[in-house]
């Protein structure tokens, strides 16, 4: 719902940090590696010690947010097109990272709190919903000509929920563990409203 602001108005300081990233030995492919790494570690950490794994959820979100800018300068400096490679690294580290934090947090809170599963199996549902949604969309807006261009590498339909709110939920499960059952309950119902939202817009963008 505010990513489009968010990007906005963080372009220019994600731009300077990619300008002191910008190494030979550090390259956009390597922050999405990172950003992987430290997703899963988050997820692992999440059994039992979570504030380590809030940690290391927000800097794999940093680094998710770094290597994109950082492949649009050298591609700049470079004059060269964007092959697609690296915007396919990302959304494929993305959903790895999203699926395994809910496991982690579904898991870690169970055990720890004796909460229930449910709301996190549908919250995965709900993610499966919208990923389905805009990546099929992505496809066929690319074939037909309709691509809707923000910069980033697919066609993404905005939402009710976006990245910045998935940051911000999945830092309350870990600073609010004994809570987070609840929190995910209410996730899944706007995560699936926002799977609804963008079937229809796509639906009736392709017409």
């Amino acid at each position: 719902m505010f990513d489009a602001r968010l990007r906005r108005g963080m372009a220019p300081a994600l731009g300077r940090v990619a300008g002191w990233l910008d190494r030979p030995w550090i390259t956009p492919d390597r922050l999405t590696g990172l950003n992987l790494v430290l997703g899963l570690t988050s997820a692992a950490l999440a059994v039992q010690w979570w504030l380590p794994a809030l940690a290391a959820w927000l800097l794999c979100r940093v680094a998710d947010g770094l290597d994109g800018p950082l492949a649009r300068r050298r591609n700049a400096r470079a004059g060269i097109e964007d092959t697609g490679r690296g915007g396919f690294w990302d959304i494929c580290a993305d959903f790895i990272v999203y699926g395994a934090t809910v496991l982690g947090v579904g898991i870690g809170a169970a055990a720890g709190f004796g909460v229930p599963w449910l709301p996190f199996l549908l919250v995965l549902f709900a993610y499966y919903i919208n990923g389905t949604a805009f990546l099929a969309f992505s496809s066929i807006a690319e074939k037909t000509g309709r691509q809707l261009r923000d910069g980033r590498s697919l066609s993404f339909l905005a939402g009710l929920t976006e990245g910045a709110e998935t940051v911000a939920v999945h830092s309350l499960w870990l600073i609010f563990p004994g809570a987070a059952w609840e929190i995910a309950s209410v996730w899944a119902l706007m995560v699936t409203a926002s799977g609804v939202q963008r079937i229809i817009a796509g639906y009736r963008s392709l017409r």
